[in-house]
């Protein structure tokens, strides 16, 4: 039975005898010792062991001894000695229900979590069974699932979700042994990070010292208030909570403080920070570091590149190199994230991006900004919330300005359950914080609108298109202190244009900004007047989060001195969700019910129209309902439901814009790097995302070239706008030579 072979190995070992090879037995033993303790976070440690046990059982046939040998004279031909399945057909032959769940994970360690037909295929395939049986262990094979069986038409989406974090428990205990026997110094880096209790003493005497210094105003007085009832909540059992604080009343540091007090009561392991835009997450991430240092706090996004030095680190290397590998499997106290890169994990199939999930286990999750989960993914989204913490021991606080109405009521059965505001009703904080006046002006065409603008002196407008803003700017042209802001600038360029403006409001220059959506999150920018282009409530209560932010035009008043108007745009048609939720508005609007539209029982009628009778449009791609059809037949779509849940248009395509020295060499760098992960991490920060029409236009004209297969880089920075960034429709760029519109 043992055969040619006698000594099975896991993986060779470069310039090394066979002897000194990484051994099978010692591998399967410590993936499953990892697999176990990382299980064990939600009661699955024996599921989790024996997954370990069995992934690489098929490295025990001599086909696959052999390919190794091979591997290491450099004759081996990647892909040549699958491996991956043979766990997973012994383990669906010998235990017909449960087995079938461990047969995805195991056969996907490396490819993914396939879909039941595509891996059906392939165990009817596989070859040289008997010799992989012979080391297979089935001595740990789960007896019960860890949680009481789900009834109902929740079923495939709580199978389907265990399989995918038991999957993320095998992948990084692999990765992590693995990583272990072939890169020891890369392992080596992942040392120990401060742990929540560690974090807690830095953190509240640092917030102590800053509320005691701040100036006793109605503003500080109400995020005191909030403060104190944040930490009151920690002390609630673990499981769903909301935070409702209108913008300026300091959510950021007060939810933190809820966070590590709750984690540090209960237990919990870490604190992951959902926000929804880039353009806020480094400002955040900063401010976590400020409070409870640099290498306590992980960000993970598309532009953030760890191996950015920051504040003098004496041991930088180090602290860089672990924040990247932090970023694999989210092994830090402090996770700051976006929505984007947090939910699409948590619908993902393949193993990179599912290997992070068990960290979610029995941690603290915030959401900032939780009314603006897409509403053609709110029901998907609703449920992997609820499964975190029904059965995964974590703590969800949905943290908002304009709370959604996703509390489970008779008009909306899919609501989540057991919700707790850790905001008393009796704090009454909108009319205390009401710092604006709303006004609905209807109907207005540009010139109309640029005429109002021009009237006053330091004007906010946002609008909800990069061409209505540009087409705006270009009929103000010649105002004082006019600026642009859209996605149409690279984020360099948008961090210098927001300092511009910050400047600009506190000398009290005359500033007249045109923007898109992008500042209305996290921006911290004080305007006395704020125009906004019809949208939903909650977007208009963002709008008006920039206008008299800190209160000082309404403290002098005594009344709201802040303006925010809305109009609907008549030049500039609304399409797809913006006409939704702009419609919504106006309905509650025109019910006149509201004299202040941004009222909490307004903002709850808004909700309510626009998400208790939407039906089907909340799962619009119905990866709900084919979870539960799945279940029926035995048929996880993992591989489908990754493909369907996509939280942003993956249509757009990025134009790497080199206007700055660091990103002109970054972009000769492409050519000759070894590892281009982490120069395209760089070159974020100098990044348009265009449509494939106008990228394809670029690169058709010659204005631009492509680097990598989907990256182009601007060739004709003449048509890069200081003013305006990268537009086609800019008729300055018409005139370039070779462009063809």
């Amino acid at each position: 039975m043992l055969g040619e072979y006698s000594t099975k190995y896991a993986h060779t070992a470069k310039d090394k005898p066979v002897s000194e090879w990484h051994e099978l037995d010692d591998h399967l033993a410590e993936v499953a010792k990892m697999a176990r303790a990382f299980a064990e976070a939600f009661g699955a440690g024996d599921w989790g062991e024996c997954a370990g046990l069995l992934h690489d059982v098929g490295k025990a046939t001599q086909k696959f001894q052999k390919y190794l040998r091979l591997c290491a004279e450099g004759k081996g031909r990647r892909g040549s000695a699958p491996h991956a399945v043979h766990g997973g057909r012994l383990v669906a032959d010998k235990h017909k229900g449960f087995g079938k769940l461990l047969a995805y994970m195991i056969c996907g360690h490396h490819g993914g979590l396939p879909d039941w037909n595509d891996l059906e295929r392939r165990l009817v395939e596989v070859q040289c069974l008997d010799e992989a049986a012979a080391i297979a262990d089935f001595g740990t094979f789960p007896k019960s699932l860890p949680f009481r069986e789900c009834k109902g038409n929740r079923q495939g989406f709580v199978f389907s979700f265990f399989t995918r974090m038991l999957f993320s428990c095998l992948v990084d205990a692999d990765w992590l042994d693995t990583e272990k026997f072939m890169d020891p110094k890369r392992a080596a880096w992942r040392t120990a990070y401060p742990d929540i209790p560690a974090l807690a003493k830095r953190f509240f005497p640092h917030l102590e010292k800053l509320n005691d210094s701040a100036d006793p105003t109605p503003v500080n007085l109400v995020r005191r208030e909030v403060l104190e009832a944040c930490r009151a909540a920690a002390e609630l059992p673990p499981g769903l909570f909301s935070l409702t604080v209108p913008t300026g009343g300091g959510k950021t540091l007060s939810s933190l403080e809820f966070a590590l007090r709750h984690a540090e009561k209960h237990g919990l392991k870490r604190i992951v920070y959902v926000i929804p835009y880039m353009s806020i997450i480094e400002q955040n991430a900063d401010v976590f570091r400020e409070f409870l240092g640099h290498e306590a706090v992980v960000e993970h996004h598309s532009s953030f590149d760890p191996d950015t030095k920051k504040n003098g680190e004496e041991d930088e290397d180090h602290a860089n190199r672990r924040a990247k590998l932090a970023c694999e499997n989210w092994d830090a106290p402090i996770i700051a994230t976006t929505a984007v890169q947090f939910f699409e994990s948590l619908f993902a199939s393949k193993p990179s991006r599912c290997r992070k999930l068990h960290n979610l286990a029995r941690s603290v999750i915030i959401l900032d900004e939780a009314q603006m989960l897409p509403r053609p993914l709110l029901l998907p989204c609703l449920a992997a919330i609820r499964e975190l913490a029904l059965r995964y021991g974590a703590s969800v606080v949905l943290c908002t300005a304009t709370q959604p109405a996703v509390s489970k009521r008779d008009d909306f059965v899919q609501g989540l359950e057991g919700v707790r505001e850790i905001i008393p009703a009796t704090f009454d904080l909108h009319a205390r914080l009401q710092r604006v006046r709303v006004e609905w002006l209807g109907g207005l065409d540009d010139e109309s609108l640029a005429t109002r603008l021009r009237s006053h002196t330091q004007t906010l407008c946002i609008v909800n298109t990069r061409g209505h803003a540009r087409k705006l700017y270009e009929r103000l042209a010649g105002c004082e202190g006019l600026m642009h802001l859209s996605a149409n600038m690279t984020p360099t360029h948008r961090s210098c244009k927001i300092a511009e403006i910050k400047a600009a409001l506190k000398e009290k220059r005359p500033c007249l900004v045109v923007s898109t959506q992008l500042v209305e999150a996290g921006v911290d920018i004080d305007f006395p007047v704020v125009f906004r282009a019809a949208a939903g409530l909650d977007s208009i209560a963002q709008a008006a989060g920039r206008c008299d932010r800190e209160g000082r035009l309404t403290a002098a008043a005594g009344i709201p001195a802040g303006q925010v108007y809305v109009f609907l745009p008549t030049e500039c048609k609304l399409r797809g969700d913006f006409a939704v939720t702009a419609d919504k508005a106006e309905e509650i609007h025109g019910l006149g019910d509201y004299p202040d539209l941004l009222a909490p029982e307004a903002i709850e009628h808004y909700f309510r129209l626009l998400f208790w009778q939407a039906g089907d449009d909340l799962d619009a791609k119905g990866i709900l309902k084919n979870l539960e059809e799945g279940v029926r037949v035995g048929n996880f779509p993992f591989r489908s439901v990754d493909r369907d849940f996509s939280f942003i248009a993956k249509d757009m395509l990025p134009v790497i814009v080199p206007h700055e020295d660091e990103a002109a060499a970054l972009v000769c760098a492409l050519k000759y790097a070894p590892a281009l992960g982490d120069i395209l991490r760089k070159l974020q920060r100098y990044t348009v995302q265009l449509h494939p029409k106008a990228w394809n236009e670029l690169l058709a004209a010659g204005a631009s070239r492509l680097a990598l297969e989907g990256v182009a880089v601007l060739e004709n920075l003449d048509i890069y706008s200081r003013e305006l960034g990268l537009s086609l429709e800019n008729p300055a760029f018409r005139r370039v030579e070779g462009l063809i519109f």
